[in-house]
């Protein structure tokens, strides 16, 4: 008889039964699953002292990766318990392959949305950063570069609130949801913008499945609307404190990311993701506010701070993302990303004043040059690191008539 593997192996004219052929497509695994399936797996008891912990970190790209393990439910109780972990760092570009590990550090709980249940224990969503085995923070350690600037900080109390806008994609990953294939919608931008109806929204159920993940998780999500271009979408998250900032913003991306995995649906953050025809980018405008700009005088707390702003202009550009020049062309409420200006009520510029905040005296800015695809932990630090930095020189706001 045969000795080698082939022998074992289907010869050439095997075929599965015709009548599987009629059930099973060539490809397999590109739809979602019978819930009925999921349900009987789902409706399994977990161990009354056991959670699962889903390690949440980001790779060298700035994309979400995750893995689960099983622990005593007592571990869950606090960041502080929880153990530290470690991946194959040469597997996400963080590390070679002859010294491959990284170490995982959890820094922020969040329940888990996708794996609910109703004895009274969570199991749990766990953001971490990353570093060497010898302690290190590694290069692509944002979160780690960001608490620099907020160390020592927590008297300025400082607010970040981000609006994270994204676009949703069939799996072609070519053509945005509602868009005809190969094609572009009849209508030019108007009526897709807080839309409703489904000639004008697209992917509203996706958003709305998402903010209530988030809202389960513990994520201050803040509101959801469509966007100006169809099949753009944008959330809110905010005001959150410090690095919590960073913390639940990347947490609330990989809670998307994970949503449209189930709607079967891809999103993409790239700022840019349609460059031919008259489309708008996609941002993460961030407001921001310490204490002094909330209380009486606050109004020129925040021209100073918009001063020095204006004067690390290419220092905050050069973190803002990637792709950012495609979006920053001072068409599409952007400014020019060669340019700094600031204005009231102005969204053609860099930062804006809102008129609430100019009528009072005192309150928040918004930075409207952060990409979607942006790092959060970059942007909010650098802000951060800018504006308690030293004084700069005064800029003339953008005349209004402009705006």
């Amino acid at each position: 008889c045969a000795t080698t593997a082939s022998a074992f192996a289907p010869s050439a004219s095997f075929r599965p039964a015709s009548a599987l052929n009629a059930v099973l497509k060539q490809q397999t695994g590109q739809s979602s699953l019978d819930p009925a399936v999921i349900d009987k797996y789902n409706a399994l008891p977990f161990p009354a002292d056991s959670i699962l912990a889903e390690y949440v970190w980001v790779d060298a790209v700035g994309n979400t990766r995750s893995k689960t393990r099983t622990l005593p439910a007592a571990k869950g109780e606090s960041v502080d318990s929880l153990p530290k972990w470690n991946y194959d760092g040469s597997s996400t570009d963080q590390a070679p392959g002859d010294d491959s590990e990284v170490i995982l550090k959890p820094c922020r709980i969040f329940k888990d949305p996708f794996r609910p249940r109703s004895d009274g224990t969570d199991n749990i969503l766990v953001m971490c950063d990353t570093y060497t085995p010898a302690g290190e923070p590694l290069e692509t350690n944002s979160r780690a570069i960001a608490m620099e600037s907020f160390t020592d900080k927590d008297h300025e109390e400082v607010w970040f609130g981000m609006e994270q806008e994204f676009t949703l994609f069939n799996l072609d990953e070519r053509t945005p949801l509602g868009w005809p294939e190969g094609g572009m919608p009849t209508r030019p931008q108007g009526p897709y913008y807080c839309s409703v109806g489904p000639e004008n929204n697209f992917g509203r159920a996706i958003t709305d499945a998402m903010y209530k993940a988030c809202l389960y998780a513990g994520i201050e999500i803040s509101g959801v609307n469509g966007e100006v271009m169809p099949g753009q979408q944008e959330y809110q998250v905010g005001p959150c404190i410090g690095i919590d900032a960073g913390d639940q913003l990347m947490m609330s991306r990989y809670i998307l990311q994970r949503v449209c995995e189930d709607f079967q649906v891809y999103c993409t953050l790239h700022p840019k993701p349609i460059v031919d025809g008259d489309w708008n980018g996609a941002g993460m405008h961030t407001n921001v506010s310490t204490k002094s700009m909330r209380e009486e005088g606050g109004l020129e707390v925040i021209k100073k701070a918009i001063y020095k702003l204006a004067d690390k202009h290419d220092e905050h550009i050069a973190i803002y993302g990637e792709g950012n020049e495609l979006r920053l062309t001072g068409k599409h409420e952007t400014a020019s990303i060669s340019d700094f200006c600031y204005g009231v009520a102005n969204r053609g510029a860099s930062i804006r004043i809102g008129r609430d905040t100019d009528a009072e005296g005192k309150g928040y800015f918004e930075d409207r040059r952060p990409s979607s695809n942006c790092d959060p932990y970059l942007v909010t630090g650098k802000i951060m690191k800018t504006i308690m930095g030293p004084e700069a020189p005064e800029v003339a706001p953008m005349n209004k008539a402009e705006a």
